[in-house]
């Protein structure tokens, strides 16, 4: 008697094997007790792997500054669909706020003039602004100065601890125990913004057909700041599910600005990058923009003081 094998021929084609019955009962033992060990050792294959393409992607500017580019896998009505964040570990970088009305000339400026005039390496919006194209529409704060209040938005990103027992960068759910008021007295610069995803990895909006370019603000896994930026419009529900499928350790996301108002500049290690957004449904359907806007409130990178 015999039993029937499929073993792979050479070429990858399979073949029909005659065997045994006590040869295929030996195979098949043999088969049960190496599975899991393969299933295992195959896991671990795919996941270094992963993890390996993971690491290729970023470009390291400095020590603690990386960039990186990622495909978003879907597709837009607008743009390139690609998503560029540059990766901010605060045990080498101080981030700091930066606002208009703290100038002596008040004058608001492109996140690439932010740089350039106060010696950042890298620079984002802060947050959306009210009428007045000047005040925050949130609560931020820094070391002598408040703009605007707190109101029902439930991120809070802060960073510039007063003591070195406090991460240097974090963000807070304020739905999860924390304060606004508690948060003050650790960190020196303190920004409230509008939820994207809810620590450690909750999608907080629901469908919606409204789309926009994005600049947002994340914080990963090892406590890095993440600075997002996407210029192909997507809705937020969407948009938040692109950015938990990419290699990134997110935890957690709010939203800085979108639209044509949206910006970032990186520059450092022999590299400079500037993006802007552009579409913005009911504000801007277009993707014609090509221009950085003056803005009031930036979030800024530079190296920590020697």
């Amino acid at each position: 008697m015999t039993g029937r094998i499929w073993t792979a021929a050479p070429g990858g084609r399979g073949q029909v094997s005659s065997v045994s019955a006590h040869e295929a009962n030996v195979l098949r033992t043999l088969h049960r007790r190496t599975r899991p060990f393969l299933l295992h050792w195959a896991a671990a294959l795919s996941l270094a792997i992963c993890a390996g393409h993971a690491a290729d992607v970023w470009h390291v500017l400095k020590p603690g500054l990386e960039l990186a580019s990622f495909p978003a896998g879907e597709s837009s009505p607008a743009g390139d669909e690609v998503v560029t964040v540059l990766r901010v570990d605060p045990s080498l970088w101080d981030m700091e706020i930066l606002c208009a009305s703290q100038r002596k000339d008040r004058q608001k400026l492109t996140t690439r003039e932010w740089c350039e005039q106060e010696s950042m390496v890298a620079a984002i919006n802060a947050g959306m602004y009210a009428r007045d194209a000047s005040t925050h529409v949130g609560f931020l704060a820094m070391d002598g100065l408040r703009c605007g209040r707190a109101n029902r938005y439930q991120s809070v990103a802060a960073f510039g601890p007063r003591s070195g027992d406090k991460p240097g960068f974090r963000m807070f759910d304020l739905d999860s125990g924390a304060s606004i008021k508690t948060i003050r007295k650790d960190y020196r610069y303190v920004v409230q913004n509008l939820r994207l995803i809810r620590r450690p990895g909750d999608n907080r909006w629901s469908d919606q057909t409204k789309i926009w370019s994005e600049a947002a603000l994340g914080e990963d896994d090892q406590g890095r700041a993440l600075l997002i930026f996407c210029r192909s419009p997507y809705s937020m529900h969407d948009f938040d599910q692109i950015l938990l499928s990419l290699p990134l350790g997110l935890v957690c996301a709010q939203h800085l600005d979108g639209g044509p108002v949206a910006q970032m500049y990186v520059a450092a290690g022999g590299r400079e990058v500037e993006l802007v957004g552009s579409y913005e449904t009911r504000m801007h359907e277009s993707d014609a923009n090509q221009t950085a806007w003056p803005i009031p409130n930036v979030i800024g990178v530079r190296p920590k003081p020697k």
